[in-house]
Order: C-alpha cells, then sequence, then structure tokens
C-alpha cells in the first residue's frame, strides 16, 4: 500500500519551528486561530474536509478535518495552544538548535506532536493514499487549562471510532502513554470575622487558620500506593499582621487512578464546604479529566505501534503517567486510545523546553502509518 511521504527530520522542523514562532498563550484567542486558520488553509488544499468550531469564553476555535472513506474512523487530537506568554520567544526562550535539541516555547509540549497529526493527514492527502478507515483530526485551543471547550467536540469525534491516537510528548525512553491518572480542580474560599489582632482578638475568626487546617485535611487524603495524589496551590489570604484575616484561600489539584476514587474524593472535598463558629466555606469544581486505565484493546494498540516504530528503527515501550490529556476523554468512553505519541524531548511548561529534535522524521512516520493501517 502506498505511505506519505513524511520526509526528513531537517523538513519537519524547519516547518515546525513555524508553528513555534507563532506564539499562541491559551489565554489569546487571536494567537491561537491565527495558527489553527494556517493549518484550516493548508488542509482545504488538499481536499479535507473542514469544520471549524468557533471558540466561546475567551478561547479560541476548534479545527476538525476529515478524510474521505466509510466506517469507524480513526481519531487523532492535538492542541496548539501553550502555557507561553507573548514575549517568551523575544526573551528567555528564543527558538534555537543546540545540537540534537531544538528548543522553544511548547515546542515539547506539543507542537511538535500536533504538527505530527497535520503533517501526517496533509501528506496522507496530498499523496492520495488510501487509508483502512477515514481519518478525523482535531486541533484543539485550550488543553492547558482542561479543555472547556473542546472536550465536547472531542467526544463526539471520538464517538464510534475505531482508534484515538493522542501525540502529546513521549516520555521517559520515548515511551508512549497506555494509562493515566485522572485529575480533578477544585477552588476553597473561605469567609471569616475582621478583628484588631492586639485589641480584641477574641472577636475575629481566621480565615487563614481555618484555611490551613483544610489544607492538612486535604493533603491527608494522598495515598501513593494507592496512586491518589493531592497538593493544594497556590494560597492566598489576610491583609495585615495585625488584622484577623476575614478571607483565604487556594486552588486545590488531585489525581486518581480510577473513577471510584475519583468520586470518593469528590465527595470529600465539596463536603467540606459549610458554615460553623463565624467560618463560611465555599468550594467549587470536581474531577474534569476521568483515568485513562488501559485495557486490553489499548495493549493490543500499542502493541502494533511498537511493532510499526521497530520498522523505522526505534522501540517504542510503553509507560502510565501521572498527567492528564485529551486521551483520558476519550479513553473513558471505552474507545482505544493511545497516547505519547509525540517527539522525544524534556521540559514541558519548564524554561529549558525543547525536542530531540532527528527524533522526528521516524516518529511521525509511525504515528501517520497507525492512522493509514489501523483496520
Amino acid at each position: 500500500m502506498p505511505q506519505a511521504q513524511i520526509g526528513t527530520s531537517e523538513r519537519i522542523l524547519e516547518e515546525l519551528r513555524s508553528w513555534v514562532e507563532h506564539e499562541t498563550p491559551t489565554t489569546d484567542a487571536a494567537a491561537v486561530n491565527g495558527l489553527i486558520g494556517r493549518a484550516e488553509a493548508e488542509l482545504r488544499a488538499v481536499g479535507a474536509a473542514i469544520e471549524r468550531i468557533p471558540g466561546t469564553d475567551g478561547y479560541g476555535d476548534t479545527l476538525v478535518a476529515r478524510t474521505p472513506g466509510e466506517g469507524a474512523p480513526v481519531v487523532v487530537a492535538g492542541h496548539l495552544d501553550t502555557v507561553w506568554d507573548h514575549g517568551t520567544l523575544a526573551g528567555p526562550m528564543p527558538f534555537r538548535i543546540d545540537g540534537a535539541k531544538a528548543h522553544g516555547p511548547g515546542i515539547y509540549d506539543m507542537k511538535a506532536g500536533s504538527f505530527f497529526a497535520f503533517h501526517s493527514v496533509r501528506e496522507i492527502l496530498r499523496g492520495k493514499v488510501a487509508t483502512k478507515r477515514p481519518i478525523v483530526l482535531l486541533l484543539t485551543p485550550d488543553e492547558e487549562v482542561g479543555s472547556p471547550t473542546s472536550r465536547a467536540p472531542i467526544e463526539r469525534a471520538a464517538a464510534g471510532a475505531r482508534a484515538v491516537l493522542i501525540p502529546e510528548p513521549a516520555g521517559i525512553g520515548g515511551s508512549c502513554v497506555t494509562a493515566r491518572k485522572g485529575v480533578g480542580r477544585f477552588v476553597m474560599k473561605v469567609h471569616g470575622v475582621s478583628a484588631h489582632a492586639g485589641g480584641n482578638w477574641q472577636d475575629g475568626r481566621s480565615a487563614v487558620v481555618a484555611l490551613a487546617r483544610k489544607i492538612l485535611e486535604i493533603h491527608a487524603l494522598t495515598d501513593l500506593a494507592g496512586g491518589t495524589t493531592t497538593n493544594v496551590a497556590p494560597i492566598w489570604g489576610g491583609t495585615r499582621p495585625n488584622v484577623v484575616p476575614p478571607e483565604a484561600g487556594c486552588e486545590i489539584d488531585c489525581r486518581v487512578t480510577s473513577i471510584p476514587e475519583g468520586e470518593r474524593i469528590e465527595r470529600i472535598i465539596l463536603g467540606m464546604a459549610g458554615e460553623a463558629d463565624g467560618i463560611r466555606i465555599e468550594v467549587e469544581g470536581g474531577m474534569n479529566r476521568p483515568p485513562m486505565v488501559e485495557t486490553p484493546q489499548i495493549a493490543a494498540l500499542h502493541e502494533m505501534a511498537r511493532g510499526i516504530a521497530a520498522r523505522h528503527g526505534y522501540d517504542l515501550p510503553k509507560q502510565h503517567r501521572g498527567g492528564g490529556s485529551d486521551g483520558n476523554f476519550t479513553a473513558a468512553m471505552g474507545i482505544p486510545t493511545l497516547d505519547g505519541l509525540g517527539c522525544t524531548g524534556a521540559g514541558a511548561h519548564a524554561p529549558f523546553e525543547h525536542i530531540l529534535w532527528q527524533d522526528l522524521a521516524p516518529r511521525c512516520a509511525t504515528l501517520c502509518e497507525l492512522l493509514e493501517t489501523i483496520d
């Protein structure tokens, strides 16, 4: 069967550089849409059927591109937003090549992987390659903040799909991902009573002290052996040292390995809301990404990908990862989902973010071959 011509790592890096140098912080819908528009124009030019879903709540658009064919599709999804603000390129993180490493904001998480998805679909269409199933490509604007607007389009595309591929960054040893923890996010606000800290301390009710007690309760929910972790940050509260603080608050992150555990943790944290002895506690939030659990179907998909990778000259081990991705949504729907199919490298969300650029071509070729051959 004819295969798409992916090209060399040098060629891929040259075009990927233009994506990295187009800064796309999640909070700037126009910036994200600028890159969405570039991808849309190129995919239209090679015959993709395009749906562009307008963004809401200040986020950019979601691009859905489809190739011809009948039957359950193979879905591939990547996000174009990054955690990096405008000016990062001109300041601490210019695009640069340092030996085997290519640096730049968002290059590892996950512009390289999203470019893999775009480039593979474009070259499949350009080369008129007959894939075993139609392909649905999604490029999304808001994964870094929990996919509030793109989750629904992703789940619609995945409903009834044969498989879902997520080119998030590769892990340690170039591994892909067959399981991820579920993620919960909460905001706790504590309301107390202000008073002079010296003159009438007894009339006050410290929101900071009440919050501190709740933080210790939340921390105690961590069970490393069971795979549950909680983290409280940032925290805030108080105004001056001589004022009993009437306001305090925090954000809460939790990670779990099963849906029942997520439901249990959610009940406990939401149950901390209430009012007693002059203190009122509000809690908002919940589980926003279900766990991605490795199933026999996911394991079989990994074995297929590992065999393809071997033909392209490298090993593709698997990993269970604590961080969440859009693959959590599709795996929870029962759709076989293989994640972490992006480029090797390190430093996601860190100043030393980079990819190992010589791995671009073989890893992109693996993703492309999966899109062509999943039956």
